[in-house]
């Protein structure tokens, strides 16, 4: 999975050097696991990286990728108490971005999450995260995103409020 992880941030990096119109972002965020994750979840973080270009005045396309890392919960059922592994997905995916107003930005990332895991039994689903940005100044954004994976059974599903950086 390292290797998969530092591939994903070359091919980042790699795409940038393609179009000069386009500009690197890097966010952070947090999150409250919800459904199925809110079970086995306390909290979550997020650290996401892209590459948007500029496709019109209104538009944005590019790819984006990242880590999520959900910290497991501990739970007492029947007298036992029971404690829950942490989840990280690493999510690499195509974003689109259109802008509603100077201020107001809507858009989504689509693609797969790579669940990491040490019990060899990582797997994946399809990744979506539908999100609203609010711009506070040319290259900070506050970001209110959700964002969930399918997983064959279920679905990791997150709700998330964090900062979005331009960097040129």
């Amino acid at each position: 999975m390292k290797k998969l992880f530092f591939f994903a941030v070359i091919a980042t990096f790699a795409i940038g050097s393609i179009n000069a119109q386009g500009q690197f972002r890097a966010g952070i965020s947090g999150g409250i696991p919800i459904g199925d994750a809110g079970d086995l979840a306390t909290f979550a973080i997020a650290i996401d990286l892209g590459y948007i270009l500029e496709i019109s005045d209104d538009f944005d396309a590019g790819v984006t990728t990242g880590y999520s890392h959900s910290f497991g919960d501990e739970s007492t059922i029947g007298g036992f108490s029971v404690s829950f592994d942490d989840v990280q997905f690493l999510p690499l995916a195509a974003s689109g971005r259109f802008r509603a107003s100077d201020q107001f930005t809507i858009g989504g990332d689509i693609g797969y999450a790579f669940e990491l895991g040490g019990n060899g039994n990582s797997s994946g689903g399809f990744y979506y995260s539908p999100r609203a940005q609010y711009s506070v100044s040319e290259a900070i954004d506050i970001v209110a995103a959700y964002r969930g994976v399918s997983l064959d059974g279920g679905s990791w599903d997150i709700v998330s409020m964090g900062i979005e950086f331009g960097i040129d």
